[in-house]
């Protein structure tokens, strides 16, 4: 490949950023399906997975730039490593919200105060709907597919993530 000005351009490091800001961004649409198609409400352990991708996406496609541009190799290997720690702090989210769920370890007690789907916008019948929306418990599954729970997929996930960006940050 041929980057600006002629420069060649690390091909290996353009595609591996590529690969994470498509699969990272393939993870939150699913989740956000599941949310705003499927109906499952998340519980605010769920809601702070998601805050790794949000921060990595925008990282890998910097990184991606990077490489395109030919910027010195330790901005785009640190901007995959920056990613694989991303997503290395989504496996540690992912593995506690998946103890919380097994009964491995305690929840944090406010858990269910950060959901708000299904509550009406209407000001007139906000206080009733308050009063009837039970948000999700962190504790509880509201799914399981193949016996993982959404946290447990996203443990793998991110996992896999975290080992693909590192391995394509330290490749010689």
């Amino acid at each position: 490949m041929i980057g600006v000005l002629g420069r060649p351009v690390d091909g290996l490091m353009l595609v591996a950023s590529l690969v994470l800001a498509v699969a990272m961004t393939a993870i939150i649409a699913t989740a956000l399906a599941f949310e705003h198609v499927g109906g499952f409400i998340p519980c605010a352990l769920c809601l702070l997975q998601r805050e790794p991708y949000y921060v990595a996406i925008p990282v890998a496609l910097v990184t991606a730039l990077a490489a395109w541009q030919r910027w010195p190799g330790c901005v785009v290997r640190g901007g995959l490593l920056v990613c694989g720690l991303l997503m290395a702090y989504g496996v540690v989210l992912s593995t506690y919200h998946a103890g919380v769920e097994w009964a491995f370890w305690a929840g944090p007690v406010d858990c269910g105060a950060a959901a708000t789907s299904g509550i009406s916008t209407d000001a007139g019948s906000l206080l009733d709907a308050l009063d009837t929306v039970r948000p999700p418990s962190c504790n509880e599954a509201a799914v399981r597919f193949f016996g993982l729970s959404f946290a447990g997929w996203n443990v793998l996930a991110s996992l896999v993530l975290a080992a693909f960006a590192t391995g394509a940050a330290i490749r010689r």
